[in-house]
């Protein structure tokens, strides 16, 4: 009788952890599918693969400008904020270029170097320290496109090489707990059928 009762809780826990080890990895999939058609793309899309040293030349602040979207929409996400601008040299061709805060700046707004968020608060501050920070420091880091398809540079890229694999750690470590969960199940099967034939 405990025999029974010791075999069906034993059956009963091996169907829970084959279960869980399949919902991680049906998880792990769905998470390699979004990231796949939301990430990898921006990441493939940009043109700004090269990193190196720009210097910078001029810092100016447009007060309050409208800087509307690229596209000419007039959403509620547009709103009037200082336009900053740094124009910089790029080291690698010697010509001088605008620095954007990074791809999406460019596509929000090609005429500042910084587009805030319209939840933020403080925005002139803000940009005033950010406007400091260039003055300070001469030579920033930059990305620009060895191409040339584009001639402007970006201080940094939304997802760089090493966030992209940041991005895929969890979902490929979620796979693999979840194979491993699954393999140990079934090498418990089978020790039980082998140990019970014997």
């Amino acid at each position: 009788m405990l025999g029974k009762k010791l075999v069906t809780a034993q059956k009963r826990g091996e169907t829970r952890a084959l279960c869980l080890g399949l919902g991680m990895v049906v998880c792990s999939m769905m998470m390699y599918f979004f990231i796949g058609i939301t990430i990898v793309p921006f990441y493939t899309r940009s043109v700004w693969t090269t990193e190196t040293v720009c210097k910078v030349l001029k810092v100016s602040i447009k007060d309050q400008a409208p800087c509307p979207n690229s596209d000419g929409s007039e959403d509620e996400d547009v709103f009037p904020y200082p336009c900053l601008q740094v124009q910089v040299n790029l080291t690698a061709s010697g010509q001088e270029v605008m620095l954007y805060a990074t791809e999406d700046t460019l596509e929000r707004n090609p005429k500042c170097s910084y587009v805030p968020e319209k939840s933020e608060k403080e925005v002139k501050a803000k940009i005033d320290k950010i406007a400091s920070n260039f003055k300070n420091h001469q030579n920033v880091p930059c990305y620009y496109n060895p191409g040339g398809t584009q001639t402007n540079v970006i201080h940094s890229r939304l997802y760089p090489p090493k966030g992209l694999l940041f991005v895929f750690l969890w979902p490929t470590l979620m796979f693999t707990g979840g194979c491993l969960i699954i393999f140990l199940v079934k090498i418990s099967q089978y020790v039980s059928v082998l140990s019970a034939w014997q």
